[in-house]
């Protein structure tokens, strides 16, 4: 049995162990579980759309933060790109969407949502946007109202580009496994 401990006399070490014992006994609530410690939501494989892999996306980030990038098309300052980001915010709670902006460059804004599921309604209403010249989620760029036509040719051909060096990859990789030693000895 540990002796009686003085509450003054507590170190740090004292101090944790208490709150451990703590939360041992505290019943936390789900909804007040950090995000990552939460069980994920159920997936309802019914409303999956095969043809659609967007659908797929929602459902698997509904109710997950997920943030994402929006560029404003011009040369825009810091104060043009705070006060048009914070127009579309403005915007956005009017449709009762709950969206913090990140001012993150003169031209690059972050948009940061609690509910992912709602992602792609709020990146069709960006792109629709006079000033917005691209908005990027989950990796994907999409081209919107503001951009160059330059932009939105190039915006389209990344994916491809990301074929290309993948294909490239494979033949680095099977070079590499024909540079064995044992083939070499055979060619001195």
């Amino acid at each position: 049995p540990a002796k009686k401990k003085d509450i003054r006399d507590y170190n740090d070490a004292d101090m944790a162990r208490l709150l451990e014992q703590w939360e041992r006994d505290d019943d936390i609530e789900e909804g007040d579980l950090p995000e990552h410690k939460r069980p994920p939501a159920p997936i309802d494989f019914s409303k999956i759309d095969p043809g659609k892999p967007e659908s797929i996306l929602k459902l698997t980030k509904k109710g997950k933060t997920l943030m994402m990038f929006v560029t404003v098309s011009g040369n825009p300052t810091e104060k043009e790109t705070e006060e048009i980001t914070s127009l579309w915010q403005g915007s956005l709670f009017n449709a009762n969407y709950d969206v913090q902006r990140f001012i993150v460059g003169s031209n690059r804004a972050i948009f940061m949502l609690r509910d992912g599921g709602y992602a792609w309604e709020i990146k069709d209403f960006l792109i629709n946007q006079e000033r917005c010249a691209d908005v990027t989620l989950e990796g994907q760029v999409y081209p919107g109202k503001g951009a160059e036509e330059s932009e939105k040719v190039k915006n389209k051909t990344k994916p491809e580009k990301a074929k290309k060096k993948k294909d490239g990859d494979k033949k680095s990789n099977s070079i590499k496994e024909d540079n064995r030693a044992t083939k070499q000895r055979e060619d001195l």
